[in-house]
């Protein structure tokens, strides 16, 4: 065993809380490390699911705490847990979205995140809200506007770039609010977005939130156009569905100038 080896396993043994242990890769793609200054939400440890996540309180929840997401052997033998979208709590089996949706507890307005996923059988359905509004899709077997990688309802993303099901997949994104003057909208939110180290959307104005009032914070207000200042979390989508999550870090931004490209 080299001295690497063994560094790992004491900074894992000795780690009391969340671990924010990683081995050191590249900060984009799957199993990044993550960027100096970043958070860890989830990299295995049980207590990263209580300490930084909740269900999201929308009109629809019916999921009740505490958090009920599984936690399950990652399919490629790495250590540490991943979670499992499809929630067992009997209040939520119906799949609906907004049901058992998860969400931070922190919430963000400018942000840089990364975000692990795999889609473990055929039609496979989550997603990636950012700031609890935008959803950035997660649906095996679709290359629309409404499919793997999209910004929802928007953009479409390249669909070869997706490694398929029962292998990980990793989303780099930064995110840029929308931005207000004496109360009025005057920028639209802007988001870049790598898909397995591919750049896919670059400084996308995002036009409003999808999927009305049980989608996300503003999904009820006119149509989903009325976005309000309102700072949300990073979410993650139950909508019956077995996709596994892990290795989920984010900083907070400040981006001054309109623009969110890496």
């Amino acid at each position: 065993m080299n001295s690497l080896v063994v560094f790992y396993f004491l900074a894992a043994f000795f780690q009391k809380n969340c671990s924010e242990f990683l081995p050191p890769t590249s900060n984009i793609g799957v199993g990044a490390s993550k960027v100096v200054g970043a958070k860890m939400y989830f990299d295995g440890d049980p207590k990263c699911l209580k300490k930084y996540w909740k269900y999201w309180e929308g009109p629809r929840l019916s999921a009740q705490m505490p958090v009920k997401w599984p936690l399950v052997k990652d399919p490629d033998g790495s250590p540490g847990a991943v979670m499992s979208s499809k929630d067992p709590d009997p209040n939520a089996l119906k799949g609906l979205y907004g049901s058992a949706d998860l969400v931070t507890k922190d919430v963000f307005r400018d942000f840089r995140a990364h975000v692990e996923f795999l889609v473990r059988k055929p039609g496979g359905n989550s997603g990636v809200y950012l700031q609890n509004r935008y959803e950035i899709q997660i649906l095996d077997g679709d290359s629309t506007t409404h499919g793997m990688a999209a910004i929802i309802n928007e953009q479409a993303a390249p669909y070869f770039i997706y490694n398929g099901i029962g292998k990980w997949n990793a989303y780099d994104i930064n995110f840029r609010a929308a931005r207000f003057k004496d109360g009025n909208l005057v920028e639209q939110p802007r988001v870049t977005i790598y898909f397995n180290g591919t750049k896919i959307h670059q400084d996308e104005e995002i036009q409003q939130v999808w999927g009305g009032i049980n989608s996300g914070i503003d999904g009820g207000n006119n149509g989903g156009k009325g976005i309000t200042d309102k700072p949300g979390g990073l979410k993650l989508q139950s909508e019956g569905h077995e996709v596994l999550y892990r290795n989920i870090w984010i900083k907070k931004m400040n981006f001054k100038f309109p623009s969110t490209d890496f």
